[in-house]
């Protein structure tokens, strides 16, 4: 599937089709568009109404099955069921051009909502007819509203049980009033209907066969474009990369027109201005690209042929360069440390494993993801990468691990401020929301952290908590919670702002058991151990000396030989042997593991194996260094 799309987006720079169209058409055509974004918290059905617009739009044959999900084509995306890069499509209903812009719904990857809002002018906000707007509908709405998007409200599940679709439109109505939205904004039309039963409608209790009053609405509601007459100009608001002809611009053109071979100006960051050629220029249609000879203000489209650009550069007329103001992307709020993978197992599995390729690596990221900041250690191998949140850092890291690096990475570290001689550190809006019988252990747990709770609400039988709780006291939070409320609680977060420091969070306080040499872990040795605590690792699995391969009862660190075999003697044991009875070890996802390790100790990240260990693996060097 997915390469079947990279050759119909490219098929057209291969075989160097050109398309003309009169002045008149394109006049015609660039007066009937709608640019949205599509709003809403993770996992309230965004990517999938986004498909059901695709299959109205005609976009695939009657006989094609075009599959679901079909913008979350990279695997990562997928499994996780999140959308974490923002991606443009077209459709065509009733002559008129919609470009949809799918955005993801994390805070984390806001980098990537702010600058693609830049090519919108209306956005629909998703929200799901039982939990309502959510603390990352908010911060994405936040956004929007600051810029003047028009939206559209769309009630989406309304065919859940113990649904409320009216009460979640006044909900969303007092969150715009908050937000401080003007009259005009606050004047939305709201549809309701079932994305995966495929209908739309303005009245919920009137269900529909098709989701054409959604596409109705947009056309009706949202306005088209202004073309603005004069001297080109065109914000670079996000990038794509092709083998054939390496980085290719993409933003919408705010003013004038830009035709294939023009000569144009880059104003850049520090202010040079550049003169360079357009080679080729497309627009976005269905699911490709389309090559144009022109694009007038209004619609979005790619440019190949430019080097040397950052996103939030402009693309402006040679004669008269007058950039555009810089996108504003709020600042990192966590960092973690790279370094290369020195443990005795290095090389194993990787493809990628010196300084120079993780270094390279980290640079060519910096490209495309905006609220990403790298610094290198003069003297050593070592990165410190600043980002929005551990999902952020994580997902950079799990598609590093992908294609075939090898790297280790230290405990996520928040990024403290001094802010009027006071020192900072970020604080979250944290809301909860979990069956009523759990709640108090939930409370417990978080004010533990520093957490103040602002409100709690009862709604059926859960309860939706909000708390203001430091970035450092949500690391290692989610495991703690989901443990706590069997699986129960519904947890999200975002950044709210800098604050004067909360004091010291109690982390982790069980100690770790780590392997005392290398070679082949036993059941036997295990079995023996397990009075000790959890372990994490397999019997018969490989380990080495100072890996981490297990959790302490206690809240000391001790060594231990799971590299003990039974000794066979010609001795028989008075009574039969005992079978080795193992509890299955403790697994760890990424997230999990980058939030369990202590100061002291990494995670080790190659193609097949996520390892922790110790910074220091030799026992002796350990306790030295620990003395002084």
């Amino acid at each position: 599937m997915r390469h079947n799309f990279e050759n119909r987006c490219w098929s057209g720079l291969i075989h160097k089709k050109f398309v003309t169209l009169s002045s008149d058409k394109i006049k015609q055509s660039m007066q009937n568009i709608r640019n949205i974004a599509i709003i809403a918290h993770v996992d309230h059905g965004k990517t999938t109404v986004v498909d059901k617009m695709l299959l109205a739009g005609h976009l695939f044959r009657d006989n094609q099955n075009a599959g679901e999900l079909i913008l979350d084509n990279n695997d990562l995306e997928r499994e996780r069921g999140i959308t974490i890069l923002s991606k443009n499509v077209s459709i065509n209903y009733k002559d008129t051009k919609i470009n949809i812009i799918d955005t993801p719904g994390h805070a984390d990857f806001g980098g990537e909502v702010e600058r693609v809002l830049n090519m919108a002018d209306g956005c629909l906000l998703l929200v799901d007819a039982f939990e309502g707007p959510m603390p990352q509908t908010r911060f994405v709405l936040q956004k929007a509203i600051q810029i003047g998007l028009k939206p559209i409200v769309v009630i989406n599940k309304v065919d859940k049980p113990n649904c409320r679709p009216d009460e979640v439109q006044e909900m969303v109505f007092d969150l715009m009033f908050n937000l401080d939205a003007t009259e005009e904004q606050l004047d939305f039309p709201t549809i309701f209907g079932s994305a995966k039963e495929g209908w739309m409608s303005t009245d919920w209790k009137q269900p529909t066969d098709n989701i054409l009053p959604l596409l109705d609405a947009i056309i009706e509601h949202i306005p088209a474009p202004e073309v603005i007459e004069g001297d080109a100009q065109m914000l670079i608001t996000s990038l794509d990369f092709s083998n054939y002809v390496g980085r290719i611009a993409v933003g919408r053109v705010h003013r004038g027109t830009l035709r294939e071979g023009m000569e144009i100006a880059l104003c850049r960051r520090d202010g040079t201005v550049s003169k360079q050629r357009i080679k080729e220029l497309h627009t976005f249609e269905g699911m490709g690209r389309k090559r144009v000879s022109e694009v007038k203000s209004g619609d979005i489209c790619a440019l190949v042929g430019i080097d040397g650009f950052e996103i939030g550069d402009t693309v402006t007329d040679v004669n008269n360069p007058e950039p555009l103001p810089r996108i504003a992307i709020d600042e990192p709020t966590m960092s973690m440390t790279f370094t290369i993978n020195d443990s005795p197992f290095f090389g194993r599995d990787g493809k990628y494993v010196t300084s120079r390729h993780i270094g390279d690596r980290l640079t060519k990221e910096l490209d495309r993801n905006l609220a990403l900041r790298v610094e290198k250690a003069a003297n050593e191998d070592v990165w410190t990468v600043f980002g929005r949140g551990v999902l952020h850092l994580s997902v950079l890291i799990e598609t590093m691990r992908r294609e075939g690096y090898e790297l280790q990475v230290g405990q996520p570290q928040v990024i403290i401020k001094e802010i009027d001689g006071r020192k900072c550190e970020p604080v979250e809006l944290l809301t909860i929301n979990v069956t009523e019988e759990y709640s108090s252990k939930i409370i417990d747990m978080v004010t533990r952290r520093k957490g103040e709770m602002l409100s709690m609400t009862a709604q059926n039988d859960r309860v939706h908590m909000e708390f203001q709780i430091p970035s450092r006291g949500i690391i290692g939070l989610r495991n703690n919670v989901l443990t706590a409320s069997a699986g129960e609680a519904i947890m999200a977060h975002r950044f709210l702002e800098y604050q004067p420091w909360k004091g010291d969070i109690e982390r982790r306080t069980n100690g770790s058991l780590i392997a005392l040499e290398a070679g082949t872990a036993y059941a036997y040795a295990i079995d023996k151990l397990q009075d000790r605590g959890k372990f994490f690792i397999f019997p018969q699995e490989e380990v080495y000396a100072g890996q981490v391969v297990g959790e302490n009862a206690k809240d000391n660190d001790i060594v231990v030989n799971v590299t003990k075999s039974k000794k066979l003697t010609n001795m028989r044991a008075s009574g039969a042997d005992d079978k080795a009875r193992i509890v299955p070890p403790v697994v760890f996802s990424l997230e999990e593991a980058l939030e369990y390790i202590k100061e002291d100790e990494y995670v080790e990240v190659t193609p097949h194996h996520i390892r922790l260990r110790k910074i220091i693996l030799d026992e002796i060097e350990r306790k030295r260094a620990g003395k002084s």
